[in-house]
């Protein structure tokens, strides 16, 4: 073991003047006799000189005892140097295991003239130094254990050597880009306070920033700080804004005109299936009210909103939500074309050119020229003796007719309602259940039956008697519909005072006293009733019927004696 005090070759001689070792360098000093004294032999030699606090309690007399004790310790005890990690939390533990050492090795040495005397007494570590006198700490983890050897203790170095200790950072200090700070609140350029020290010079930042010292403070950008103050002021914006909208929306009345508006007016074509919001757009669009909301709110308060239906309404510009709702509740106001149950194609032609502003016979030509294109189903083929191939087509109901329309675009609509109620009505099928020739014979007979008919409840009765009068072999009329309708259709007439003479010289197709079975195609358009009632007639052997007061009031008989009495009757109402 190497002797402390003994200079060793190379090493720089210790100040004379340096406290720690006193006159003349290390003291207690022995010759080659392996006995080593401890740093300042006598004991309390050197009371002014401190403490280390990296290695312990020294100055006390007992270092090379301790230094000796510490190499055999380690070797019986490999296991408490080198392997033990350290931890703060045991440091008063480990203190009192090295006292106990300590005793165990001044009761075995201490009269072998290698001690100085006892110490069984260890300090207690200051609270405010964890690491102080922790002897047993060091040698952990990856270093090497040098305990027993000369390094494991080296003297400290003069004061004139010793390096000054880095001055500690602040928490608040302000870092820069490259410490954490982003780059975009950096000062950069010609917006430093300061140019960049040389690197030569030992004032600079450079010598500043190598000494741990505190960076300086760089200027925030006036073009970032102007970003952040836009962003900040448009999010504000943005909030108010949308704020206020929301108050509008929820807290404050719908914008709205006032009153029944102007004198100008303009059409509205009101789909079917529209609600109260789709009509409150189409009136905002066509500048009828100010806004939909007010509309809509106009509408769900008049209990009678829901009897609007579709069509084109004649509307003034500029009128409150209010007397908007109340003039669509007005029919006036309608700009369309209602369709009638029963009601013949050429009345439903003229009513189209009337509300489009067209020629007399504008709408009749259109429909003939293109009725192909506009929707039948296949089986409503044209019959040459026809007079009209969309007679029975146009289903009634009430059909928008605005200025600027084309008649065939409301001519479509309505052969796209027959086309999709027949559908529902499965007319295919039940023509083949009936045994008739065809679907259009159905909406035939369904026209004859809405034409003769004059309350629901005959429609029943009367298309019985339809039925059974097809029937050639029937000993009442032997397959003669006789019916003045259908004359009177031929005639485009409605008068039911025909003379029997008159009846019997005309052989027109449709004229069913001079021709057996069906006319040629309907004679007009029935509606929902006639047609349930064609589809489900009676089954009590009716075969005749007379409108005995000449109006209203129809009357069925089963024999042709008891036609004739209702005749009578009707004569008798008539004064003849």
């Amino acid at each position: 073991m190497t002797e402390y005090g003994r200079g060793q070759e190379g090493s720089e001689p210790w100040h004379p003047q340096d406290p720690y070792y006193g006159d003349g360098g290390w003291e207690g000093q022995q010759g080659h006799d392996g006995h080593q004294a401890a740093y300042g032999g006598q004991p309390q030699h050197y009371p002014q000189a401190p403490q280390q606090p990296e290695h312990g309690d020294w100055g006390n007399g007992r270092q090379a005892d301790y230094g000796q004790a510490q190499q055999q310790y380690q070797q019986q005890y490999p296991q408490q140097y080198g392997q033990q990690q350290y931890d703060p939390q045991q440091s008063y533990d480990q203190q009192q295991y090295a006292a106990q050492q300590h005793q165990q090795y001044d009761n075995q040495y201490g009269n072998n003239g290698w001690g100085t005397g006892t110490h069984t007494h260890v300090q207690y570590p200051d609270s405010s130094d964890p690491y102080g006198q922790q002897a047993a700490a060091y040698g952990t983890g990856d270093q090497p254990d040098y305990y027993g050897t000369p390094d494991a203790y080296p003297p400290p170095e003069p004061p004139s050597r010793r390096r000054a200790e880095p001055e500690p950072q602040r928490a608040d200090w302000d870092p820069g880009p490259d410490q954490g700070e982003h780059a975009f609140f950096a000062g950069g350029g010609d917006d430093d306070d300061e140019p960049d020290g040389d690197a030569d010079d030992p004032g600079g930042r450079g010598d500043r920033r190598g000494r741990g010292g505190k960076k300086p403070k760089k200027r925030r950008s006036g073009c970032a700080c102007l970003v952040v103050v836009l962003v900040f002021g448009g999010g504000i914006a943005g909030v108010g804004y949308f704020g206020y909208q929301f108050y509008q929306d929820r807290f404050s009345s719908a914008p709205d005109f006032a009153g029944d508006g102007t004198s100008a007016t303009v059409s509205v074509v009101v789909p079917k299936g529209a609600n109260g919001a789709d009509m409150g757009r189409l009136l905002k669009e066509a500048g009828v009210v100010k806004s939909v909301d007010a509309f809509v709110s106009a509408f769900t308060q008049n209990d009678n909103s829901g009897r609007i239906q579709a069509g084109a309404y004649v509307m003034n510009k500029e009128m409150s939500a209010k007397s908007a709702v109340e003039l669509m509740l007005d029919p006036k106001s309608q700009n369309a074309v209602v369709v009638a149950p029963g009601q013949r194609n050429i009345a439903v032609y003229k009513k189209i050119d009337d509300k489009l502003g067209l020629k007399s016979g504008a709408t009749k030509k259109a429909a003939e020229a293109k009725y192909k294109s506009l929707g039948l189903p296949d089986w409503a083929e044209k019959n040459s003796e026809m007079k009209d191939p969309l007679e029975g087509f146009l289903y009634p109901g009430t059909y928008p007719a605005a200025d600027g329309m084309k008649p065939e675009t409301v001519l479509k609509e309505m052969v796209s309602a027959a086309t999709k109620k027949y559908a529902a009505f499965d007319l295919e099928a039940k023509a083949k259940a009936l045994k008739l020739d065809s679907p259009m014979d159905i909406v035939t007979i369904a026209s004859l039956v809405q034409a003769e008919g004059k309350t629901t409840s005959d429609y029943r009765r009367m298309a019985e008697v339809v039925y059974n009068r097809l029937d050639y072999g029937n000993p009442q009329t032997y397959g003669f519909l006789q019916f003045d309708s259908t004359f009177n259709y031929a005639k485009n007439e409605s008068n039911i005072d025909i003379s029997e003479s008159e009846i019997n010289k005309d052989k027109d197709p449709y004229n069913t006293y001079t021709n057996k079975g069906l006319p040629p195609g309907p004679i007009g358009n029935p509606g929902d009733d006639a047609i349930k009632s064609t589809l489900n007639p009676t089954d009590e052997g009716w075969y005749y019927f007379v409108a005995t007061d000449g109006v209203s009031k129809t009357e069925f008989a089963k024999t042709h004696e008891a036609f004739q009495k209702l005749k009578d009757k009707f004569d008798a109402s008539r004064g003849n």
